[in-house]
């Protein structure tokens, strides 16, 4: 039975770079992981081992390393931008490049006063603690002519201790959930927006104040949202970020809800007036969905995973 090939890419996955800026004696850190996939005319090395197409995925490691000491990393949106640019334009069998990046965030650590007398509190401007909050991702997919970027964020841990209800659901005879009239709300938001800018003629957008904002407003809808089930919540959060951030037409969420549930202290002849949880990791109710500016086609695909 005669095969045919189908789609392909390549490249060199993971790769870690750290880029220290030094303004004088204060220091900036960015903390990527780059991920290089390469697709075009690469019929030849499948079908027959012909590698003149072929440009090395340790040279695509050494390209990000190279690059992040020729231009610098501004934001890991631009950084992938001069990579996918460089990739589809250098090389004439590559059409298309995809570059997927995770950025690892850093904070500055605050020096104490006693430390003033030896070297000066105001002098330490170069030790940072790892923030374990969330990691920041994008993806940036480019074929000569237009761009593809998608941004995000994940394993950002958020709870609203009350504002939140869950009754009025479908019940049948497997039902043991009690309907909850003031109940913990809490998850680990994995969040992809895809930006409208697509090609050079546009102005592209501020990359870091993008991202900022955006999670500003997503987290502050979570916050001012009275909720009566996560998917309302969830829809709040899309809607905000599309309501204050026009360069952005597509968000989605993957919200797994992390469940609390009050404890039994009858037992012991203790009353629990939603004071003390028990919190389960597993299972999870898990909740997805897309909000969209009205009129826009999603593009981002719904089993995030590999995004």
């Amino acid at each position: 039975m005669a095969t045919i090939l189908g789609q392909n890419q390549y490249g060199k996955a993971e790769n870690r770079v750290v880029k220290i800026t030094r303004d004088g004696d204060t220091h900036h850190i960015k903390d990527l992981n780059v991920s290089v996939a390469l697709s075009g005319d690469m019929d030849d090395v499948h079908y027959s081992g012909s590698n003149a197409n072929v440009l090395p995925t340790d040279t695509t490691k050494n390209t990000v390393y190279a690059f992040a000491k020729e231009y610098g990393i501004e934001s890991a949106e631009q950084f992938g931008i001069h990579l996918a640019r460089w990739f589809v334009g250098s090389q004439e069998p590559i059409q298309k490049a995809r570059i997927r990046i995770e950025e690892y965030s850093w904070s500055r650590l605050a020096t104490s006063d006693a430390n003033s007398k030896f070297i000066g509190s105001d002098e330490v401007n170069h030790s940072f603690v790892r923030e374990g909050q969330e990691t920041r991702v994008t993806q940036i997919t480019y074929d000569g002519t237009n761009w593809e970027v998608i941004s995000g964020l994940k394993d950002l841990v958020v709870m609203n201790s009350t504002n939140s209800e869950f009754w009025g659901y479908v019940k049948d005879k497997y039902t043991t959930l009690k309907e909850a009239y003031d109940r913990i709300l809490a998850t680990q938001v994995s969040a992809r927006w895809r930006f409208n800018w697509s090609d050079d003629e546009q102005r592209m957008p501020n990359w870091e104040k993008s991202y900022a904002e955006t999670r500003k407003h997503m987290l502050q809808a979570f916050a001012e949202t009275y909720s009566l089930s996560l998917q309302q919540t969830l829809y709040q959060m899309g809607s905000r970020i599309i309501n204050h951030r026009s360069e952005i037409d597509e968000v989605r969420f993957s919200l797994p809800n992390k469940h609390h549930f009050l404890v039994d202290l009858e037992p012991f002849g203790l009353k629990n007036d939603n004071e003390v949880y028990f919190a389960a990791d597993r299972p999870y109710g898990l909740i997805e969905a897309t909000v969209l500016r009205d009129g826009v086609d999603a593009r981002i695909p719904v089993d995030m995973t590999n995004l």
